[in-house]
């Protein structure tokens, strides 16, 4: 899966699918100890995958127009959106 923050491929014609996105939730917890903060920040979830998963269910070829947002949804804690739209190549 190829995935691209332009809206266009040059040179590529393709066929707009759907808006595929994926989101996950952050949070800290100050209560840890410092090596497993940095675990978390290593080894978090990806909230990229998801939203790969979503276009390969649609049978696309790649992502353009990749965007990440995220918001703060309480105190220590953000959500995490990844979004753009599927396309199979022509």
């Amino acid at each position: 899966m190829k995935l691209f923050t332009i809206d266009t491929i040059p040179g590529q014609a393709f066929e707009a699918l759907n808006t595929v996105k994926g989101t996950v939730v952050y949070s800290k917890n100050f209560g840890r100890d410092f090596m497993a903060g940095m675990k978390t920040l290593v080894g978090g979830e990806i909230a990229g995958k998801r939203m790969v998963d979503a276009a390969g269910a649609l049978g696309a070829d790649a992502v353009v127009g990749l965007r990440y947002a995220s918001s703060s949804v309480m105190q220590g804690a953000a959500e995490v959106i990844a979004y753009g739209t599927a396309v199979k190549f022509c």
